[in-house]
């Protein structure tokens, strides 16, 4: 009976023993146990919140008017910077009457908080109501203030008038152009413009807004 008992003892115990003797092996391979990775603040900075296919933004001003509107085929928001990347932008964008202006370019950054729309590559503002246009590499939009600009070399048309500047201003709201820094111009003799457009118009840049 003592032997026996012994035995039953010894069964018992030798499954907890290969256990805790496989632990220990497996401890003796990796010391260190599960590892911990740190997590890098810059890279987690840069890791996109979502992305979106086919995509229609919408941002409103304070008083809950429609202030831009946005439409790309792929959009990329990353939330710890609070930016969203947009590939091929066509925007709408509103001034306080809610007339619509469009602009366009191959890509586009928007801060979400400033609503500060950046266009770059074949950027281009059209002001449907007065009839021209703005070209240039990198327009930059402050959605706040309404206000355009551009530090790259820029083109407006207004046909039959063509001008060029260094820099270019736009406020939405006052419908005012100013151009500036190596200001160039075609502009065709009163009886050509009224020979090829008998509908008098207002000009969009005046002596006042036209600095050089």
């Amino acid at each position: 009976m003592p032997g026996s008992t012994a035995r039953r003892i010894k069964k018992r115990l030798w499954l907890p023993a290969l256990v805790i003797a496989l632990g220990a092996w497996l401890v003796w391979l990796d010391p260190g146990g599960p590892a911990t990775v740190a997590v890098d603040p810059d890279v987690q900075r840069e890791e996109p919140g979502h992305v979106l296919e086919n995509a229609r933004l919408t941002l409103f001003n304070d008083t809950g008017g429609v202030s831009q509107r946005l439409d790309t085929p792929r959009l990329v928001h990353t939330p710890q910077r609070a930016l969203t990347e947009i590939e091929a932008p066509r925007a709408t964008l509103y001034d306080s009457e809610q007339r619509q202006w469009l602009a366009s370019a191959d890509h586009g950054t928007l801060q979400n908080e400033r609503q500060t729309l950046i266009m770059e590559g074949n950027a281009r503002l059209l002001a449907p109501d007065e009839g021209w246009q703005l070209d240039t590499e990198r327009l930059h939009y402050e959605g706040l203030e309404r206000h355009a600009y551009t530090e790259a070399p820029a083109l407006l048309q207004q046909p039959p008038q063509r001008m060029s500047a260094e820099r270019m201003d736009v406020w939405l709201d006052e419908s005012q152009v100013r151009m500036s820094d190596n200001v160039r111009g075609t502009h065709p003799p009163v009886q050509a413009r009224q020979a090829a457009d008998p509908t008098p118009q207002d000009p969009t840049v005046s002596d006042s807004t036209l600095q050089e």
